[in-house]
């Protein structure tokens, strides 16, 4: 635990991380510029208006926020979207913070930055030596890669050889190695065993494992938490409340931002979701499922288990059946006669898989608390559809033409119908049964301390004191690119 001291380890490192930089021209935002992107200096918000948002250029890095401005090309308001009573069948508000504006398409960049700067800006890593190693089920080692790429360190990804067709072409032109390991979204063993080879190989391969690194939950605390308490304050209405925050669990760095949301709302309900093909929070079950982005079958070591107050699992068929719906034609003109605005329709494409599975679990824990009028639930859409377009060529080929009808039924049994099965308010007997599961991932096969599990439970500082790191790290970064020298 002392390297939340983080202090700078190896100079030489950071030495040649400092001249790296300067050759590069790269500059890194602070977690409060991203935080508040009103903070990043004018000179370079008017430069990357001239940026395309996928290009590999460092000013990108300071795209790595929610208010990127897919018209301006610059800074503006909070991207969002809320989906209408009429579409989601219940009174409370539903709103999604919208991902497909980061680089890359998906608010797992951010995760990665705030893995991979900590280490950067401290000397714990050599772009000269080590590979930056990205284990991940799917957007987090995009993101990986994409941040490696920005800046000029060698990346790996790791990924299910079941992923979708479209993350892999996007890795084999942008990463280093590409390693498909055996299964599915759920088969995450598999991906630390890859790991483990590498190590065994080659100390160059340094393993930023996105479910046991705590920068993953702090950007999400720092970053996305707060994002989402100014957009409250900006979309309430008299009398309304923040009631809700849902989030897949996948790794646990997004279910982080309800940590810092409960410190500003205490009765918050925040609820996790998984697949019910593999519900191992709700059952201590496994198995494989189709809803890419929420690798599961173990607990992440940076959840905060004592914070959830409840879990659901959502049918996988009705994650691909909704995904239908939003973007094909036929879906989309079923979607009118719901009385829904020709704006969200035309904006329903933002959700990806995983991000449908947030939706649904966000109607489950409005039925299950019978949420009203006044209250707000927020989740978080990931990414968008440009991940999932052969998913619906797949669905075309062996379901057949989408159709009106076929649009209707899925609208009524996929989301109006939602009920509240497979939902669990969580006591305190049940959070400490989720933690323990812990031990038989961590310390068993991945040689985690058995005494900083039994931490994470019964001291309160412990988690608290790893939110307040962001503070040491922009000071890491601010001292860092004052040596770069060209602020």
């Amino acid at each position: 635990m002392t390297k939340w001291n983080w202090k700078i380890e190896n100079q030489d490192y950071l030495n040649k991380t400092i001249k790296r930089c300067s050759e590069r021209n790269i500059i890194l935002p602070t977690f409060k510029q991203l935080k508040n992107p009103s903070q990043i200096p004018h000179t370079i918000i008017d430069k990357i208006k001239d940026i395309d948002f996928q290009e590999t250029h460092s000013l990108n890095l300071f795209r790595i926020n929610w208010r990127n401005d897919p018209n301006s090309k610059g800074i503006g308001e909070i991207n969002y979207l809320e989906i209408p009573k009429e579409l989601t069948g219940v009174k409370a508000r539903i709103i999604g913070l919208v991902g497909k504006f980061f680089p890359t398409g998906s608010h797992k960049v951010g995760a990665t930055y705030g893995c991979l700067t900590p280490f950067l800006v401290s000397g714990r890593f050599n772009p000269e030596y080590h590979k930056a190693v990205w284990p991940s089920t799917g957007n987090y080692c995009r993101g990986g890669v994409f941040n490696s790429n920005l800046l000029a360190v060698d990346s790996v990804a790791i990924l299910p050889e079941e992923m979708s067709k479209e993350r892999f072409d996007w890795l084999k032109e942008r990463a280093e190695e590409v390693f498909a390991t055996p299964g599915c979204e759920s088969n995450v063993k598999e991906i630390y065993d890859k790991c483990h080879e590498l190590e065994a190989q080659s100390d160059k391969y340094f393993i930023f494992n996105q479910f046991d690194q705590f920068g993953n939950a702090v950007w999400h605390y720092e970053i996305t938490g707060s994002t989402i308490e100014t957009l409250f304050n900006q979309l309430k209405e008299d009398g309304q409340r923040l009631s809700g925050y849902v989030s897949a669990t996948g790794s646990a760095g997004t279910i982080g931002a309800g940590d810092y949301l409960r410190t500003v709302y205490p009765l918050l309900k925040v609820s996790a979701a998984e697949a019910l093909q593999c519900p191992t929070l709700l059952l201590n079950g496994f198995g494989g499922h189709r809803i890419e982005g929420i690798g599961d079958k173990h607990i992440p070591w940076i959840h905060n288990v004592k914070n959830t107050d409840a879990v659901c699992a959502i049918d996988d068929e009705d994650t691909l059946h909704v995904l239908r719906l939003f973007n094909e034609e036929a879906g989309q003109e079923f979607i009118k006669t719901l009385d829904v605005s020709s704006d969200v329709i035309q904006k329903l494409p933002y959700l990806g898989i995983s991000s449908v599975c947030n939706l649904l679990s966000s109607i489950k824990l409005a039925k299950y608390f019978e949420f009203n009028e006044n209250d707000i639930i927020f989740t978080i859409f990931t990414d968008s559809v440009e991940m999932y377009y052969s998913r619906l060529d797949e669905m075309n080929t062996n379901w057949g033409k989408y159709s009106e009808k076929q649009a209707e039924i899925d609208w009524s049994a996929c989301v109006k119908k939602q009920g509240i099965d497979y939902f669990k308010e969580l006591n305190y007997y049940d959070k400490k049964r989720i933690h323990n599961l812990k031990y038989f991932t961590w310390v068993e096969q991945q040689g985690k301390d058995v005494e900083e599990l039994n931490t994470q439970w019964y001291d309160e500082d412990y988690w608290g004191e790893r939110f307040a790191v962001v503070p040491r790290w922009d000071k890491l970064i601010n001292d860092f690119n004052n040596e770069v020298g060209l602020l």
